[in-house]
């Protein structure tokens, strides 16, 4: 009877297992040595509408169903989590939900990661002041705290506070450990960061414990769309918020000094519709570049938005796209892909659910 019991009880955790991996449409790595971190780009165009919220709890659900067969590390959130930090009139032709429900269900998304994996999170404009990222001031502490996930506890080695004066993970540095790669140092930062904070970065990354960590920042305005040119102070003059740095100061004064910074990835630009020449709209939402540091080493710099995939700024927030970046066991190669979560949970859209453009298909030579 005894003996009875443990086979049912096992078919039921095979065949649960084999539904959950089917439903999700489980995805693998290259190398089964390989870890990966996943990028999640701007998703305040899923926040800020009700029929679109449920891509956001897809999109996260997905992450944490595919935690183990990729070996997800880390989740990197690009900003602009929700619409607007502090409003509560409802604009039917840009949203229909309050600050406070955006918030509310970004959290009750992010909940589907809590215990499973650390997220970092660049604070993006839309998530300060009342509706553009012109005052310092920002709710994000009270819905994105250290306590509610326990894989902070793991990984979170250094904070830095905002510009309310606060302790919070807009300003945090998170150690992840592979064996191939060795020990590296993601840094996230508020929106605009100002010197101080990028001082605090620089500091991190030249000390004496992390000065050998290969360091990536997470950084919400940095490079422009299709051009891949750097945001600016001058050229986000418009944005009143000061003091402030966009790409190019941040790239002066923090990632071309310090020898161990090797990737940027970032989110903020892009526009609906297809460029002059492309076949898709994701070359008007993604951006690329290769510039050498101060020690003659290569910076991978990233762009990758989703907020105008899926009908522009009014669609459906992003298809469910996410970047998956593969870190090789060579300890120096990344492969970049994107896949969509909704076209992937559907058998007959799964088809649509890996993009082949040269845009979102390729790899990064770390440390050449």
């Amino acid at each position: 009877m005894k003996r009875f019991i443990f086979l049912l009880a096992l078919l039921g955790s095979i065949g649960t297992s084999l539904a959950k991996v089917t439903h999700i449409d489980a995805q693998q790595l290259s190398n089964p040595e390989s870890f990966s971190m996943i990028v999640f780009g701007d998703p305040q165009g899923y926040s800020k509408y009700d029929i679109n919220q449920p891509l956001y709890e897809l999109s996260t659900s997905w992450i944490a169903g595919n935690v183990d067969n990729l070996n997800i590390k880390a989740v990197l959130f690009t900003g602009d989590l929700v619409e607007q930090n502090e409003n509560i009139v409802r604009n039917r032709k840009m949203l229909n939900q309050t600050s406070r429900e955006m918030y509310e269900w970004s959290s009750h998304c992010l909940k589907r990661l809590d215990n499973k994996v650390p997220y970092m999170i660049a604070g993006g404009n839309h998530e300060y002041g009342y509706v553009r990222g012109d005052e310092g001031f920002t709710h994000m502490p009270e819905y994105y705290t250290y306590e509610r996930n326990s894989k902070f506890a793991e990984t979170l080695v250094a904070t830095f506070p905002n510009r309310m004066g606060v302790m919070s993970l807009e300003n945090s540095a998170y150690e992840i450990q592979d064996k191939h790669w060795g020990k590296i140092l993601v840094i996230a930062v508020e929106w605009a960061p100002r010197d101080e904070v990028l001082e605090w970065a620089r500091n991190l990354c030249s000390g004496k414990k992390y000065k050998d960590h290969m360091a990536i920042l997470l950084v919400h305005s940095f490079l422009k769309e299709t051009s891949a040119e750097r945001t600016s102070n001058k050229n986000h003059a418009y944005y009143k918020i000061r003091p402030c740095n966009h790409g190019q100061e941040i790239w002066d004064k923090f990632v071309y000094p310090c020898s161990n910074v090797r990737l940027v990835v970032c989110g903020h630009t892009g526009h609906p519709g297809k460029p002059a020449g492309s076949t898709n709209d994701f070359e008007s939402n993604t951006a690329y570049r290769v510039d050498n540091n101060s020690a003659g080493k290569p910076v991978h710099q990233m762009m990758y938005n989703i907020q105008c995939l899926g009908g522009g700024w009014e669609g459906n927030g992003g298809d469910g796209w996410l970047r998956i970046l593969e870190f090789l066991p060579d300890g120096e190669t990344i492969k970049v892909s994107s896949y969509s979560t909704l076209f992937g949970v559907s058998m007959t859209t799964r088809h649509l659910a890996h993009s082949e453009d040269k845009c979102n298909k390729f790899e990064m030579l770390i440390r050449k």
